[in-house]
């Protein structure tokens, strides 16, 4: 894996690692953040973003799934070189919905990191590097699991249903991640762990940089409105 890649998956890993120690977003920030530096129509985009995650807090998961993967599937996909003028570039669900446009990358880890906030265990979610066949190129997907051993479900940005693993053909598993551990894929949706999130500690004054939008630990959550 490159190596600039490889950063961006520490990064990724450490950053989620720190939601599911329970601190949440700050909207307020988010908001000013957006309109600040996107404009009205991008903060108008955060709005909607946090009414999903309010209306769908409660609902049943086959629905905050769908809400989710819809709702950041409407966003335009572009490659990063176009978008960020880099070559490889991993943006934060903040930054992709500001820009209203992204690569596989973002729609993945805004995905992931809106799951999260609603409450899903970060051990039922996966990160998945794949081979999208008839693109023949690296591509990536986010995995639910409902169960441990359970055939997850796929939620993508180039077929927006979501599907078992299973009747997904045209993607061809590579490796997976979450807030804890690494997998190198050895049969669609399964793998053999190979690392921890632990070994990576390292990287905590990059995450730093990242931790600006979340709520401080211990204090109450901010108004609902950005």
């Amino acid at each position: 894996m490159h190596w600039f890649r490889y950063t961006c998956l520490i990064l990724l890993i450490l950053w989620v690692g720190l939601l599911k120690a329970g601190q949440g977003l700050d909207f307020s920030k988010i908001g000013a953040f957006l309109k600040s530096n996107y404009g009205t129509e991008a903060y108008e985009r955060g709005v909607q973003w946090q009414q999903l995650l309010d209306k769908y807090q409660t609902q049943p998961k086959q629905s905050q799934l769908k809400a989710v993967n819809d709702f950041f599937n409407q966003l335009t996909f572009a490659d990063d070189i176009y978008v960020w003028e880099q070559e490889d570039y991993w943006a934060t669900p903040v930054e992709f919905i500001g820009r209203g446009a992204g690569d596989c990358e973002d729609y993945t880890l805004a995905k992931y990191f809106s799951l999260v906030e609603m409450g899903f265990p970060a051990d039922k979610l996966r990160l998945m590097y794949v081979k999208a066949v008839e693109f023949n190129q690296h591509h990536m997907v986010l995995t639910y699991y409902p169960k441990k051993g359970a055939e997850p479900l796929v939620l993508d940005n180039i077929d927006p249903k979501i599907k078992p693993a299973g009747q997904r053909k045209d993607l061809i598993p590579i490796y997976s991640f979450n807030a804890d551990y690494l997998w190198l894929a050895k049969a669609r949706g399964g793998g053999k762990m190979v690392g921890g999130s632990e070994r990576l500690s390292l990287w905590q004054d990059i995450l730093t940089r990242q931790s600006e939008y979340l709520v401080p630990e211990g204090s109450a959550q901010q108004d609902k409105q950005p």
